[in-house]
């Protein structure tokens, strides 16, 4: 068997390899105006966009879809690069790579962020950078505040906003069955469900669940626990609740419809 990835319509096992000399020949015909040369260098430096997208590969995005956007990157890289400046293409073109891959889910990330208050995140995230180079140590809140001259609260909200959202469905842990997602880390506090009918169906349902069933979704959503809580409180592993927690859940739904 042929260990491949089929990535765009790419066998990736029959990607071509470009040594350094075949490299540096490529780019000067490139550079005198050979066409073909620009496609070699393209196909020769595939495995290089295949090596970044896996750092990308738990963000949700087709890997076609980022495989493509990468490739844009590298054309971008191999019609920029300098032979002269003695610098090893991969080094180069990887930066390039990422960015582009980067502006692709920036620009496609469902939860838009003003330009205004991207600008401020970058501004205190170079400032951070600065301060924690001149005093050793990474600077509070305050003090970059102060020396931005802008409000505690302005940079906190700017960095808030940068953040990638995270999956409720992301898994966090496993422990040799179900993974732990999430949702599973997240407590409950504020569930006042003000339709009484439903209510007596949801209790009534409660009823024809086992005892540890019921101790376990009271703690979870009656009285807000995480997992780990309910855990510690009745002498399980957190894995455990949370297969227990699956199943009645599935069994209440059963009988509640």
């Amino acid at each position: 068997m042929i260990h491949k990835v089929e990535i765009c319509g790419v066998n990736t096992a029959k990607l071509p390899m470009l040594t350094s000399d075949e490299m540096r020949r490529l780019f000067a015909r490139l550079r005198a105006g050979d066409s073909t040369a620009r496609e070699k260098l393209v196909n020769g430096n595939l495995r290089l966009v295949l090596s970044v997208i896996q750092r990308f590969n738990n963000r949700g995005e087709y890997m076609d879809d980022l495989f493509q956007v990468g490739c844009i990157g590298l054309i971008k890289a191999i019609d920029n690069f300098d032979l002269a400046q003695n610098v090893k293409f991969s080094t180069y073109a990887v930066p390039m790579i990422i960015g582009e891959i980067r502006r692709y889910l920036r620009d496609n990330n469902p939860i838009r962020v003003s330009r205004s208050l991207r600008d401020i995140a970058y501004k205190v995230l170079q400032v951070r950078d600065a301060m924690t180079n001149r005093f050793g140590r990474e600077p509070s809140i305050s003090e970059i505040a102060t020396e931005l001259n802008l409000k505690r609260e302005e940079i906190v909200f700017a960095l808030d906003a940068i953040q990638e959202p995270v999956s409720l469905f992301e898994p966090i842990f496993h422990d040799g069955g179900d993974p732990i997602f999430v949702m599973d880390q997240i407590s409950d506090d504020k569930n006042q469900d003000d339709k009484w009918l439903e209510i007596l169906a949801i209790k009534e349902a409660l009823q024809k669940l086992n005892d540890r069933e019921k101790v376990i979704l009271t703690l979870r959503f009656y009285r807000g626990k995480t997992q780990m809580e309910v855990a510690d409180e009745i002498g399980i592993s957190q894995a455990q609740v949370s297969r227990l927690e699956k199943a009645a859940l599935s069994q209440l739904r059963k009988n509640v419809q």
